[in-house]
């Protein structure tokens, strides 16, 4: 394969935070630009695999499976509606993951072991077929998925709320991705970060953007997430935003954030 693949963890331990949310469609914005990615929603949830329209009957390979060893990531790979967009499905399977490996003194590079053998199978199939992204979709919690997630990333990527309780929590993540550097994984940056949730009509909403910027400097990214109804609709119908309503302001900003990223990437490169 040419490109070069880039791990990115979508993660936040504070739940509601819009992580599965901005996994989809960014994954959906990145594609409709010409890259090829691969969610791997690793959330018990599955919202991820919800929202890009894998129904529960359909996750016959989940993330799971991939982990525990019964298959590869890309046996587990469903496409999905979006072309050059693919998601390994999660399930409510992964909350055994952890007693399940108990005994492994392996378990936090699951994941990484697993993306490593994705590319291999790809570079053997030839150059086409590759993925220039990986987005992986964390819990909302420090565990052993998350740890896989970002021993397996090469930097993370972190929707922040506008909202009251937004920085909460904000100074333990960057704690939590300086001991992860430390010890399971010592290539891993922030990305970025980015604000989701955004209502510029409001004094709270810009208070907390210039405390955020104040806290991650250039990290934050200059495209925010508005709040946005359509945006909030959309995986009710298995569809990513841009597939749901291109037109409406959460699609756009989601386009000008994938922008941001690629442009970031390419600096980074």
């Amino acid at each position: 394969m040419s490109q070069v693949l880039r791990v990115l963890a979508v993660a936040n331990q504070k739940g509601g935070v819009g992580k599965t949310t901005t996994a989809i469609n960014l994954g959906t914005a990145l594609a409709a630009t010409g890259e090829r990615v691969l969610v791997i929603d690793i959330d018990p949830q599955g919202n991820a695999s919800t929202g890009l329209g894998v129904p529960l009957e359909a996750r016959k390979l989940t993330t799971y499976d991939a982990l525990i060893g019964n298959c590869t990531l890309l046996d587990a790979a469903v496409q999905t509606a979006v072309p050059g967009l693919f998601v390994v499905p999660g399930n409510t399977d992964l909350v055994g993951l952890e007693s399940d490996l108990m005994n492994d003194f392996n378990r936090p590079y699951r994941l990484r072991d697993a993306i490593a053998a994705l590319v291999g199978q790809l570079r053997a199939r030839g150059a086409d077929k590759g993925f220039n992204f990986v987005l992986i979709d964390c819990p909302p919690s420090l565990n052993l998925l998350t740890l896989n997630a970002m021993a397996a990333a090469n930097a993370v990527l972190v929707p922040v709320q506008c909202e009251f309780f937004a920085l909460e929590g904000i100074s333990q993540l960057k704690d939590t991705i300086d001991q992860i550097r430390s010890t399971l994984n010592p290539g891993l940056e922030i990305q970025g970060v980015v604000l989701t949730m955004h209502d510029a009509r409001t004094s709270l909403s810009r208070e907390v953007a210039d405390e955020v910027r104040a806290f991650f400097g250039p990290k934050v990214y200059d495209s925010m997430i508005p709040r946005n109804t359509r945006v909030a609709e959309a995986p009710s119908h298995g569809k990513p935003i841009l597939l749901y309503d291109y037109d409406c302001p959460g699609s756009q900003a989601y386009i000008r954030l994938a922008t941001e990223i690629i442009g970031r990437e390419k600096r980074a490169a």
